[in-house]
């Protein structure tokens, strides 16, 4: 679609009519977020809010993993660059916001690997429906930095606060199935049977009563819109954490593909 062509870290076809469907483009990287795909991803959701054409909206992913997250030279300058940071609160802030605030009813189908930004965004669709063997985590503290932005309003109330601290404090990783059982996820399929069942969904959204649906979407998420504080001080903690000691030995950490070894936290 012409209005779309100028995203980079995923292109946009309408498989049906209404819907639209934004696919994670780039599976040699692991569908991983650049500098670029990261600001795209908060963008492209108030396009769609705007977008007459547009009913219903299917994110999906190219390849074995849905996305891995952030790219290596994104967190490093993060660490290095205060500007950067700022931007990123920023990006991450509009990321959550405008996919709460597009009216249109948004659908995610989640395969393999699921972390960072691409995450957020599976997660705060409207509908998530994963592979029984995605794998999905939140990485942020073992990256060395809190895990900020959507996790400390939506988690909560997805899976409650004792499995949310279980799983973000410790970096837990979780199949589809066990996202399901929690009710991180609206629901799972093997894997050959994801694609369809989520395209499907997104038919019936697009098929259905546009301004009722649009209205039960906008009041549902005003849950999440009162977390609105919690949320800014989540990820300005994120953000001043990619600022200290910790991150540094977590990103070596991931580049070494070893387990990160943290010394005394900062007020000690």
């Amino acid at each position: 679609m012409q209005a779309y062509s100028h995203y980079t870290a995923f292109r946009a076809d309408m498989p049906h009519e209404g819907v639209l469907r934004l696919t994670l483009c780039h599976p040699e990287r692991l569908n991983s977020l650049d500098k670029i795909g990261h600001q795209e991803i908060a963008d492209v959701w108030r396009q769609i809010h705007r977008d007459a054409e547009v009913r219903s909206v299917l994110l999906c992913a190219e390849g074995r993993a849905f996305s891995a997250g952030g790219d290596f030279s994104l967190v490093e300058e993060l660490s290095e660059d205060f500007r950067a940071r700022v931007r990123v609160w920023h990006e991450a802030r509009e990321l959550v916001h405008n996919i709460l605030d597009c009216e249109k009813p948004i659908v995610s189908a989640i395969q393999g690997p699921a972390v960072g930004a691409g995450l957020v965004a599976a997660l705060l669709a409207d509908i998530s429906v994963a592979s029984k063997t995605a794998k999905i985590v939140d990485g942020h503290t073992r990256l060395g930095v809190a895990a900020g932005d959507h996790a400390a309003i939506i988690w909560p109330i997805l899976c409650g606060i004792a499995k949310a601290k279980y799983y973000l404090l410790l970096c837990e990783p979780m199949t589809g199935e066990e996202a399901e059982r929690i009710g991180l996820v609206s629901m799972v399929t093997e894997p050959d049977e994801l694609q369809e069942r989520a395209l499907e969904i997104a038919c019936r959204l697009a098929k259905g009563a546009p301004t009722a649906i649009r209205w039960t979407k906008h009041s549902l998420n005003n849950w999440m819109r009162s977390a609105g504080p919690m949320m800014d001080a989540s990820l300005a903690l994120e953000m001043l954490g990619f600022s200290g000691p910790e991150v540094k030995e977590g990103l070596a950490a991931l580049r070494e593909r070893r387990e990160p070894v943290f010394g005394k936290p900062a007020s000690e």
